[in-house]
């Protein structure tokens, strides 16, 4: 389209005639200006706005509106002000400008507004220039009022006969406007103004306003830009061109036109965008056989709104390079539907690319993943809705789980847990533990029902695009997911790996290691200063930043306490080692409280059921370390009193050098009930000290095998050394070394407890204790000595709890709209608990033997 360069005159009074460059020249002597008043009879009116200033092939770097004044007299326009309210508002304006100056008689007043960008040239010097006048380049009003402050009440539809109205100007599909909507400027390549033709107000948006591509801004003293050059229009590329052979594109920071299918749209969550793909492309089955990927992310909060999976489009945009993902960044005025049919984009149906090479073909592409994957992290699926995965039937691995740090395992192992990881992503950057409104969206794919284990099979049951976000390669879906739309948009489904009890491990005894995840019978509400961590609600559930770790109040610990006593009664061991349970010392009272507490829950739960209440719990010796020197958690042991029986007191091991931030190790020997001294066994309960606790320097720096690993490796030798003298003092070589080690199986303490010809009794099951950032290994172990190893009749990891989300316990409870608290075994605690079955002589068998 073409305009004339020439602005109207009103009623014939332009004394000197049209001037070429378009604008009226102003007349020899100005009248007295008219009155706001006089104004809002309808003297002034919004003559041309431009929308898109700064976007692609833009002329002007800003927005503006002109006003023009058709009468013969100048107009203030003090007391006036100009509005804007989005296409979809029904409230006040937002975009509120108030006008100062004055418009001459059949004269101009060019207001200058916000820029979507860096494009186009400067405005003449505009009479007036806001940033609060921003309105949209697609839909929207935009209001010149005959008062200052905002316009309450301002009704939607056709508006004409609201006296504070002066001229109104609704486009594209706003629902404000006068008689009809004019046409959106927004669609083409190039930025269109919407202009009044010839100066008449028809009181009929759509009748009055025409499209140009000559967008012609004039100011009160009639000045008026240099002759624009048309736009130059970007070169149109394919996606492959744009995205090239290597990780960045050869067109970074170009302005460029592209076409293709939109694949994904995501008009909320965070995104602000979608994706095109280029017709007909897709379905390959080998990646490495592309040499560039055809699909690409479209950065454009100003188009999204106005895209739907399916549609064929031109977009026009600046390409770039977001953290790592090639991207067009399209502005308002950058997006127009192209008519002509475009064959359909195919899912490519691709196993998982080996190499970010081959990764850098897809990104961007819609994708049917095939073969197998498994989930190896749920950490941030509560909080961020995704799900880590790995290619392949089994979870990563820690490096120092297979081999010692720096060993050709360990860097094997490192590089294989490369290749293999991606992250299953729910189409937004939601955060479900920030604002009120976030924790009241359900999760995406977790529910009661479907846990999300670590360990399980993902299948893909619909399409995902492969993207490179927050440092990850991610198979996003085609929208934003919410636990709402789960069955809709959701591209995989997860296996329910549960198991109701540990596996048989045979034998007539059996003893198990067991960490109750700081359990404290002291309550914070009990300690002066003691904060909280709260629900979504404001009420506390945990305890924060004080001596007490555990639950807040009675309502949580009791909720803490029900899983707890569901795992140990379900895991139905003989002996269990406790780690993580409250020393009460601490707090003033019998140094057993919390422990006899547990106990007694223990037995009532059984009792319920019917069962027998066979639990009892090994109280602290009478000889003990220096309050000072000991931690609020501890060890303890509880047992079944009618399987087996203790043998004298307990025995602390009381190093203060090599236990001095850890725990100190607690002993106990037992025997079957009623057995004899063949059956005499005994078991140390640990808990070393932890990988990332802060303040390590020195040795005790992270050199590969988390911090505080020289500490820990000096604690293994004082046990090893301390279980040596347990032997001679009990008379039986048959010992078990349990707890939480903090340690996985081929780092430095480990190698100290093989080496003294202890033999890891998990390591036989093939599974592991413990999940962290995105891998599993051990950190809970049952060590044997060669004749208690001899003993042993089978040993199981029970994966009720590092498998599961942090959302299923107790410390997240009410943290989302969905309630995912049971009181089942299941995040009990963080470490899962292990369980080694003895086969131990009967006392008629010794009796025989003899």
């Amino acid at each position: 389209m073409t305009r004339n360069t020439w602005k109207p005159a009103a009623c014939g009074a332009i004394a000197a005639g049209v001037l070429a460059s378009g604008f009226a020249a102003l007349p020899a002597t100005a009248a007295p200006a008219a009155s706001a008043a006089q104004a809002a009879a309808g003297a002034v009116v919004i003559n041309e706005a431009y929308v898109n200033g700064g976007s692609a092939n833009a002329p002007y770097t800003h927005k503006f509106v002109e006003l023009f004044n058709p009468g013969d007299a100048p107009v203030t326009l003090d007391g006036m002000s100009l509005q804007y309210r989005s296409s979809g508002g029904t409230s006040a304006p937002t975009g509120v400008v108030a006008l100062k100056g004055t418009i001459p008689a059949n004269g101009y007043f060019l207001v200058q507004g916000g820029s979507n960008g860096g494009t186009g040239a400067a405005l003449p010097e505009a009479d007036q220039a806001s940033g609060a006048l921003n309105p949209s380049g697609s839909s929207g009003t935009i209001v010149l009022a005959g008062q200052a402050t905002a316009l309450t009440g301002l009704a939607t539809g056709s508006v004409l006969d609201d006296e504070r109205v002066v001229d109104l100007l609704g486009y594209g599909s706003s629902n404000t406007f006068e008689t009809a909507a004019a046409a959106s400027p927004n669609g083409t390549m190039n930025p269109l103004s919407m202009n009044r033709s010839g100066g008449v107000d028809s009181d009929n948006n759509a009748a009055d306003f025409a499209l140009s591509d000559a967008v012609t801004p004039v100011a009160s003293d009639g000045t008026a830009p240099e002759p624009q050059p048309e736009p130059e229009a970007p070169a149109l590329r394919t996606i492959a061109e744009i995205q090239g052979t290597s990780n960045v594109s050869p067109l970074a920071g170009d302005t460029v036109a592209a076409r293709g299918v939109v694949t994904a749209a995501y008009p909320s969550g965070g995104f602000n965008g979608y994706y095109l793909q280029t017709p007909g492309t897709g379905g390959e089955q080998d990646p490495t056989a592309r040499t560039a990927s055809d699909g690409i992310f479209v950065y454009s909060p100003a188009t999204v709104d106005d895209v739907a999976i399916g549609d064929y489009v031109e977009v026009t945009g600046k390409v770039g390079e977001h953290y790592g993902m090639t991207q067009l960044s399209v502005d308002d005025g950058g997006l127009a539907q192209l008519a002509q049919p475009a064959e359909a984009v195919k899912a490519a149906a691709v196993a998982w690319p080996a190499t970010d090479a081959e990764r850098e073909k897809l990104e961007g592409m819609l994708l049917r993943p095939e073969g197998a994957f498994t989930v190896t992290d749920n950490y941030s699926l509560n909080q961020y809705g995704e799900v880590g995965l790995a290619a392949g039937e089994k979870p990563l691995v820690q490096p120092t789980a297979v081999g010692a740090y720096g060993s050709d395992a360990f860097w094997a192992e490192t590089e294989k847990n490369a290749a293999l990881a991606v992250t299953l992503d729910d189409g937004a950057t939601t955060n479900f533990l920030g604002s009120d409104r976030n924790k009241d969206i359900p999760l995406p794919y977790l529910s009661p029902e479907d846990p999300v284990r670590i360990g399980s099979s993902a299948d893909f049951t619909g399409d995902v695009i492969l993207d490179y976000r927050f440092d990850l390669w991610r198979f996003q879906p085609v929208g934003e997911l919410t636990g709402d739309d789960r069955a809709g948009l959701q591209p995989a489904s997860f296996s329910n790996t549960r198991t109701a009890a540990p596996e048989e491990v045979g034998g007539n005894v059996s003893i198990a290691s067991f960490n109750v995840l700081n359990y404290f019978t002291t309550t914070g509400d009990q300690l002066a200063g003691c904060a909280a961590y709260t629900d979504r609600e404001g009420n506390p559930v945990s305890a924060r930043n004080c001596d007490a770790r555990g639950a807040y109040d009675a309502e949580n610990l009791e909720r803490q306490e029900a899983k707890i006593v569901a795992a140990i009664n379900a895991l139905d061991a003989d002996v269990v080692a406790l780690e993580e349970i409250e020393n009460s010392a601490k707090f003033g009272k019998d140094r057993d409280a919390a422990l006899a507490t547990l106990t007694a829950a223990l037995n009532e739960a059984l009792a319920a059921e019917g069962e027998p209440a066979e639990w009892d719990y090994v109280r602290s010796p009478g000889e003990l370390p220096a309050l000072a020197d000991e931690d609020f958690i501890r060890t303890a042991f509880i047992y079944k009193k009618d399987a087996v029986q203790t043998i004298d007191e307990s025995v602390i091991h009381n190093d203060t050098d090599a236990f001095a931030n850890a725990r100190k190790p607690l002993a106990q020997t037992f025997k079957v009930k009623h057995g004899g001294a063949g059956t005499k066994f005994i078991v140390v309960a640990n808990h070393f000290k932890s990988k990332g606790s802060g303040g390590a320097t020195g040795e005790n720096a992270d050199h590969g095998q988390g911090a505080w690993n020289a500490a820990r490796t000096a604690q293994a030798e004082s046990l090893v050394a301390f279980a040596d003298g347990l032997q001679e003092q009990f008379s039986t070589d048959k010992v078990f070394l349990t707890g939480d080690f903090n340690s996985y199986a081929q780092e430095d303490p480990i190698r100290v407890l093989r080496e003294a010809g202890y033999i890891d009794q998990g390591e036989k099951t093939g599974e592991h204790t413990y999940s962290f950032d995105g891998m599993v290994g051990s950190l809970d172990h049952i060590f044997a000595s060669p004749s208690a190893d001899a003993a042993v009749a089978g040993a199981d990891v029970w994966n009720i709890n590092s498998v599961e989300s942090v959302a299923l316990e107790y410390s997240r409870y009410n943290y989302n709209a969905t309630n995912f608290y049971a009181p089942d075994a299941y995040r009990a605690s963080d470490h899962d608990p292990l369980i080694v079955g003895l086969d131990l002589p009967t006392a008629k068998a010794e009796a025989h033997s003899r």
